[in-house]
């Protein structure tokens, strides 16, 4: 386990957060930067404050990175400070260079935050505890409840592992490989089309396994934070294509659907409550 953690580490130590230019780290080659994609994309990012209290002392970032996207510096901006906590000090220097005297940085295990109990106004996780063995995503959830304040709510982002709605997509990306002329056997890696952090451990949970986990120990309710997955948005959603229509379309089917589209997505936004 503790492997696993060194792992980790060292990938954002050495490759995850290393800039890549333009402001941007490699970690990004990992999300769908076109132009295309960047409203829908936004929309996605700022789900996560409607659900944060809007003002408080210090909001708790755990597994912060870098705070690598302007959204995320958004749901501090009514506190007086934002405490990230990360195993990774390359993670925490970026931070600081974005935070400034806002800022507060902690090494920490996001499944073993040395901090009080009740400690935070507000709490956000985004895409920090699929990098734990699944043994201790339960853990994080009790951790991150643990230190919130009575009364307020905290927000984790991770990926389903294997969600319904991108199933149903592969037999059409497969087709789409094939008729480009990109067949599945061919091995060599392509940055612009993964969206899995290679070189790094990822294990990630199913909805029915969270609420198996989670029942009774934790208050907590899914929502969507984005339904489709990078590889996904590449294959289908096209410029010239009404590629942006579609994106607003499918917003708006997840705020009008959150219940299925927050189990069977790509990627749910999980709100804890204590």
């Amino acid at each position: 386990m503790e492997n696993t953690k060194q792992q980790v580490r060292e990938f954002y130590d050495q490759i995850g957060w290393s800039q890549i230019g333009d402001g941007l780290y490699q970690n990004a080659r990992y999300e769908d930067l076109r132009p295309v994609s960047r409203e829908y994309i936004h929309n996605c990012h700022m789900r996560v404050k409607r659900h944060l209290a809007p003002h408080g002392d210090i909001l708790l970032d755990a597994g912060s990175g870098p705070v690598q996207w302007p959204e995320y510096l958004t749901y501090s901006e009514g506190y007086k400070y934002r405490l990230c906590a990360d195993i990774s000090i390359t993670a925490l220097k970026e931070a600081r260079a974005r935070l400034g005297e806002k800022g507060l940085f902690v090494v920490a295990d996001i499944a073993n935050l040395p901090f009080k109990p009740d400690a935070f106004d507000g709490v956000v996780s985004m895409h920090a505890i699929h990098h734990l063995p699944l043994t201790e995503h339960k853990r994080a959830y009790l951790e991150l409840t643990r230190v919130l304040k009575p009364g307020r709510s905290g927000v984790v982002v991770n990926g389903w592992h294997n969600p319904l709605l991108m199933r149903l997509a592969e037999p059409f990306i497969a087709l789409g490989r094939l008729f480009s002329g990109r067949s599945a056997k061919k091995k060599k890696k392509d940055w612009a089309a993964s969206e899995e952090q290679a070189g790094t451990f990822v294990e990630k949970m199913t909805p029915r396994w969270l609420k198996s986990e989670l029942n009774g120990a934790v208050r907590f309710e899914i929502y969507p934070w984005r339904s489709l997955s990078p590889r996904f948005m590449r294959w289908f959603v096209r410029p010239q294509m009404g590629g942006k229509v579609f994106l607003r379309f499918v917003f708006w089917l997840e705020e009008t659907f959150p219940r299925f589209f927050g189990e069977n997505g790509q990627y749910p936004l999980i709100v804890i409550r204590k």
